[in-house]
């Protein structure tokens, strides 16, 4: 018998899971970034609001967020797994203390 592609051991294999999450551009991490920048946004808009008036909040809102989605995207250009790699070689003295 032939098997199906898309099944391994009879269960179906969903190959798009090694993906990753995208959404209107914004892919994986940066997803979370994206939410927070734009909860930020919101939070400074009601800051802004309270404070000098309705179009100032909606200023500060829209400025809060084109610069955090703005960072977004250029981080994005690193890479999804782009880190802060040391370069050095570090010791680690002392990290049990004996008694």
């Amino acid at each position: 018998m032939e098997e199906d592609k898309n099944s391994q051991d009879g269960f179906p294999v969903f190959k798009g899971l090694q993906k990753p999450l995208e959404f209107m551009g914004i892919r994986g991490r940066f997803l979370t970034l994206a939410a927070v920048a734009i909860g930020v946004s919101f939070v400074g808009f009601i800051v802004f609001s309270i404070a000098l008036g309705k179009l100032a909040g909606f200023i500060a809102m829209l400025v809060m967020a084109a610069v955090g989605l703005a960072t977004i995207f250029v981080k994005q250009r690193g890479g999804l797994h782009s880190k802060k790699r040391a370069k050095g070689i570090y010791v680690y003295k002392n990290i049990r203390k004996t008694n």
